[in-house]
């Protein structure tokens, strides 16, 4: 599999040369990590006070960016509770062309269960807009074809009847060039559908697409919201829309460690919203169809597609391309496996798949270097804050609640008379505390998305759904930096990583 991959990096580029030089942008990150580490825990031992002093600033930073990504997710949560209670469809009417718009709605499967296949099917039948819209597309891999084809007879049976169309298309196996995995797969799903919407004369800018994971269930209002959007847009074909995904689909079954990730990762993707200039497409997203035929649809032998097709479009659009956000949510699943074990190895994996974003920086840098139509300021833009934004991912943790307490030790045995030496735990001690205000406010919000308590779970989960929190500091480090560090580290050394399925499980 690794073999394969190095060869299709390297036949991205013409010259050997070129993928040298591409080789040491992707060591950059890795080295910038692993380079903080090293000092900090050197220059502990050489200079612990200057360490202690940098712990403070770097701590008291982290605390007033806490404060103001809680101003945001606030603004963003009281949107988000707005918006889930307009009937959007209503809305769509007002304007006249909203009747000509078809939604085309990508569900990749490989080794999923029926239950949860079935489930995402049923979300877009209870959707509030009519289905005789709808184009879906189920994209089954060979490699899983036995399973595969049974789950789309089961669909087709129960779902065929309720769209416009449903299209089942099989994505063959060890196509050379291709990684296998979701965008590979998507890619060769939706060009077999522009196939079927070319044989229907429908416009592309007419239809909007959304790529979704085949966990995910829409809201009710999402595709009136959608199209709402879409209608009112000023330049609809060149903007990709992102909504807000929660990950409680079975989440009072899954263990809280994984529930706290679920939930930090959903806040901090609201917090984002607010900065449409710094959102990226993740996960399941929508945008116009005339933008994927216009970049020969998603990229077919990279992990993390579902980003990558925002920088697709922008440098197709020479810098014209943008992610406009969606205040309604898409429900997903919560990382579960048969065991806790299972369950901790299925977080981290999907985790470090996440991380592994970081393959957009060398990326960013090389194709923005050869357009010269995109302003220098905005290149910066993105590259600095792909590359602060992992870079914080993989060191914050580490350095805030490990590293952070060394020079302190340091200090102390070398019985340093230093003021900071002495201060400096208390003050590590009042900035902690004040963090925890952060905390609080998620705990808080976190039980108002919580979906309707199955009535054989006890009253009491929601005490624990609260308690969970106190477990976010380990989950900041064993799912955020170590994975993060992981994902960095394997792009620097050229040991390139496949696309890893996140297993489904439903109790």
């Amino acid at each position: 599999m690794e073999q394969r991959i190095v060869l299709a990096a390297k036949k991205m580029f013409k010259k050997l040369s070129d993928y040298r030089k591409y080789r040491i942008l992707e060591t950059i990150p890795g080295t910038l990590t692993w380079t903080t580490f090293t000092l900090a825990i050197i220059l502990s031992f050489i200079k612990p006070i200057w360490v202690i002093y940098f712990i403070i600033v770097f701590d008291l930073l982290w605390l007033m960016r806490i404060l103001y990504l809680q101003a945001y997710m606030i603004i963003s949560y009281r949107r988000f509770k707005k918006a889930v209670k307009v009937n959007w469809l209503d809305e769509c009417k007002k304007n006249e062309h909203w009747d000509d718009m078809y939604h085309f709605i990508m569900l990749p499967t490989y080794k999923e269960p029926i239950e949860v296949i079935r489930s995402t099917f049923q979300s877009l039948v209870n959707s509030n807009y009519p289905k005789d819209k709808f184009i879906v597309t189920f994209a089954i891999e060979e490699r899983d074809k036995e399973r595969a084809m049974a789950n789309a007879e089961i669909i087709q049976k129960e779902f065929g009847h309720e769209f416009y169309k449903l299209l089942v298309v099989e994505h063959p196996a060890n196509i050379p060039g291709e990684m296998p995995g979701k965008g590979s797969n998507i890619a060769w799903a939706g060009r077999k559908t522009k196939e079927f919407i070319d044989s229907q004369n429908i416009p592309y800018d007419k239809v909007i697409v959304s790529s979704f994971d085949v966990d995910t269930c829409v809201h009710r209002e999402y595709f009136g919201y959608l199209t709402n959007m879409y209608l009112n847009h000023p330049n609809p074909t060149k903007t990709s829309f992102q909504p807000v995904p929660l990950f409680n689909n079975n989440i009072w079954d899954s263990p809280a460690l994984m529930r706290v990730v679920a939930n930090g990762t959903t806040f901090w993707l609201m917090t984002e919203q607010l900065r449409p200039e710094r959102l990226f497409t993740f996960s399941s997203h929508s945008m116009s169809f005339q933008a994927l035929v216009d970049i020969d649809f998603w990229q077919n032998d990279i992990v993390t597609e579902d980003s990558r097709i925002f920088l697709q479009c922008y440098l197709e659009y020479d810098g014209d391309y943008t992610v406009t956000p969606m205040y309604i949510p898409v429900s997903m699943d919560t990382v579960m496996g048969n065991n806790i074990w299972e369950s901790l190895k299925n977080q981290y994996k999907q985790q470090r798949r996440w991380a592994y974003g970081i393959e957009h920086f060398p990326y960013m840098i090389w194709f923005f270097k050869k357009n010269k139509k995109i302003k220098w300021r905005e290149k910066f833009h993105y590259v600095w804050n792909m590359g602060e934004g992992h870079f914080s991912w993989a060191t914050a943790p580490i350095l805030i609640f490990i590293l952070g307490r060394l020079p302190l030790a340091v200090a102390r045995y070398q019985d340093s008379p230093s003021v900071a030496a002495q201060t400096a735990p208390y003050v590590l001690e009042w900035l902690m505390a004040a963090a925890m205000i952060g905390l609080l406010l998620m705990a808080i919000f976190s039980t108002t998305l919580l979906p309707k308590i199955p009535e054989k779970k006890h009253k009491i989960k929601f005490v624990e759904m609260l308690l969970q929190w106190v477990l976010f500091p380990i989950t900041m480090i064993v799912f955020g930096s170590i994975p993060a560090i992981d994902a960095q580290t394997r792009l620097m050394f050229g040991k390139y990583m496949g696309f890893n399925v996140t297993e489904k499980i439903r109790k």
